[in-house]
């Protein structure tokens, strides 16, 4: 089976082509490659990412395979997520900062959150995939990597090559196959009063 998968969003108008093309697979290719420059501008693209006063709340971990922060990260995912992101050439454990010299940071979760979209739609960029995942013990990962007070585990980002389906059990298989699916624009976008559509 072919590893060229390709899922691009069906949209009522054209959007950007990055933004069609991301999707979440968990098929990678244990032999696949993250180049040092891909993962380094994926990470700029988290650094340019727009935050609440420019406070910039996302921190990664960063391990890739073969390094020792690469198992770590591993050791904290839910054994279903275990299941399929082993072949992954990149792992990251994205954090948010909570506070700084002046206190308490707005909005620390949304701002991550943009920092790391960023991040996926440039492995897209590069001609990588990646999946977050938020099934990982936080607690655990607060310990394993001796996380200050002030920050908090989100999500693991696992980074890598598009590999051939037939690498999942038959479930994964089944909706990593399956078409990609939507709310309808007209269930999540509302003029006037809530629920009356803006399209």
């Amino acid at each position: 089976m072919t590893n060229d998968l390709s899922k691009d969003a069906e949209t009522s108008v054209a959007v950007h082509p990055i933004i069609a093309a991301r999707w979440s697979p968990r098929a990678l290719d244990p032999n696949g490659q993250v180049s040092d420059v891909a993962l380094r501008a994926m990470l700029e693209a988290a650094r340019w990412a727009p935050s609440n006063g420019n406070t910039q709340p996302a921190r990664y971990l960063v391990g890739r395979r073969g390094d020792e922060t690469y198992p770590r990260i591993f050791g904290l995912l839910s054994q279903r997520n275990k299941g399929w992101a082993w072949p992954a050439a990149v792992l990251m454990l994205c954090c948010m900062v909570t506070t700084n010299e002046k206190g308490a940071l707005p909005m620390p979760a949304y701002g991550a959150g943009l920092a790391t979209e960023n991040l996926v739609l440039q492995a897209v960029a590069e001609g990588v995939v990646a999946h977050q995942m938020g099934g990982f013990d936080k607690e655990g990962a607060k310990l394993v990597f001796s996380l200050p007070a002030n920050v908090e585990p989100l999500v693991v980002v696992a980074v890598g090559t598009l590999g051939s389906p037939d690498l999942l059990d038959d479930d994964r298989r089944e909706r990593e196959l399956a078409p990609r699916r939507r709310k309808p624009l007209a269930e999540i976008a509302f003029t006037g009063e809530w629920g009356n559509s803006a399209f």
